[in-house]
């Protein structure tokens, strides 16, 4: 039975660090939803290419260290007899010494609340991507609809003349 603590122990620790780096990226996620919001909100094209450049570079980083969490959470269902979806954070606390509990209730903590405030970002960032592509509609629809409408226009002696297809501008005098 020692020998199988000592093993877990060591699983542990490995997953700690895994952990760690989830944390690294929800952090990291965070800012980059910031930092988009801010490029929409100024119209900065340049910068907002050069940002989804560098989401798209992390996500294969990303995928590696969820990919070691799941091989992690397998070898502990094997060690623990048990299967993968059942190796929960809590579920090892009860099995850990004081020290690592301690440690990975605060890792588990600190990703409830990254994840929550994660949650509120993403919302924000699609509510305004949202109300950005809904105001381009209206303003595209408004300003295309100008030449496909019907148009009152007045002649030089008041009357009303309804015209047709009429263009941005009317050039005539």
């Amino acid at each position: 039975m020692k020998t199988a603590s000592i093993g877990i122990e060591d699983k542990i620790d490995y997953l700690s660090s895994v952990l760690d780096r989830d944390i690294e990226h929800i952090q990291a996620s965070l800012l980059r939803l910031n930092e988009l919001r801010g490029f929409v909100i100024k119209r900065d094209d340049v910068a907002l290419t050069r940002l989804l450049g560098d989401i798209k570079a992390d996500l294969d980083s990303y995928a590696a260290n969820e990919s070691e969490r799941f091989s992690i959470q397998k070898e502990m269902a094997g060690a623990l007899g048990c299967e993968p979806e059942q190796v929960t954070l809590t579920r090892l606390e009860g099995i850990l010494p004081k020290e690592k509990t301690i440690q990975l209730k605060e890792r588990k903590e600190k990703l409830r609340s990254l994840t929550r405030e994660l949650k509120k970002e993403y919302t924000s960032t699609a509510i305004l991507l949202s109300d950005c592509m809904r105001f381009n509609k209206l303003l595209l629809r408004s300003i295309f609809k100008i030449g496909k409408t019907e148009a009152v226009v007045y002649s030089a002696d008041g009357r009303a003349k309804q015209q047709a297809e009429t263009a941005f501008v009317n050039l005539q005098l």
